[in-house]
């Protein structure tokens, strides 16, 4: 079973709780709003890393960044884009198992037409009354499940 890592919107801050989470993952995708190189760079020591620009990444190192990725793990394929709004296919239509996404900062799973959208919400400075999050992407063979985890309330 691979364990994907997913975390979105730190925004400069990235708490010791995620990366306690964070450890042990095969992979960890950053849903956007990144806001410093650092961040990046931190995630990277604890495995590969794919992300994407969101609305607030911004200068020479955030140009680097796509909007949309595509990511293959073994037979299954998923998308990560920081507004789910920018996203460019029909997820089921392009084959994909799982869309991964930020930009609201509220956790959410959900599953449509075979597809699981997963939403792990905000991991950095808290946002109004909103919990702090991560989450995580399950692949086993062609299997795809997700969980969320409230680092606070």
């Amino acid at each position: 079973m691979l364990r994907i890592g997913l975390i979105s919107d730190t925004h400069g801050l990235l708490r010791p709780e995620a990366l306690s989470f964070l450890r042990g993952s095969d992979h960890i995708v950053h849903a956007g709003d990144i806001c410093e190189p650092s961040v990046l760079e931190q995630l990277a020591t604890i495995a590969p890393v794919t992300a994407v620009r969101g609305n607030n990444d911004r200068g020479a190192w955030a140009e680097a960044l796509r909007a949309i990725e595509y990511l293959q793990f073994g037979g299954v394929t998923i998308a990560v884009v920081h507004d789910l709004a920018d996203l460019d296919v029909d997820p089921p239509a392009a084959g994909l198992r799982a869309v991964i996404s930020g930009h609201s900062h509220r956790p959410s799973m959900t599953e449509r037409d075979g597809v699981l959208y997963l939403n792990p919400g905000s991991a950095g400075p808290r946002r109004f009354k909103l919990p702090v999050s991560v989450g995580e992407l399950q692949i086993s063979g062609d299997a795809v499940s997700g969980k969320l985890v409230e680092l606070m309330s």
